[in-house]
């Protein structure tokens, strides 16, 4: 597991911050064992002070489409149209 970002420790993030402020980066063997390694890091994550798309990345792991690989480039837009739909904010 690998966090690439410029952000170091006592940064002020700008209002106006450009929304990839660090790239997480997992790598393994076959894709379940990524996939794995991105979830155990996703849930470790702490990045304070601006809202991030942590929750969001956790769901899209989560997903059985991701998990099969059933997916194409207007996958992520159905799928947080979905979540919106159901109710959840934070999508």
């Amino acid at each position: 597991m690998r966090v690439d970002s410029a952000l170091y420790a006592g940064y002020l993030v700008p209002p106006h911050y450009d929304s990839l402020v660090a790239k997480l980066i997992v790598q393994g063997p076959t894709r379940e064992a990524c996939i794995a390694r991105l979830d155990r890091a996703l849930e470790e994550l702490v990045i304070g002070g601006i809202e991030t798309t942590a929750a969001l990345h956790q769901r899209i792991i989560h997903a059985p489409a991701f998990h099969a690989g059933a997916y194409d480039i207007h996958w992520l837009e159905k799928f947080v149209a979905a979540q919106r739909d159901q109710g959840d904010a934070a999508a």
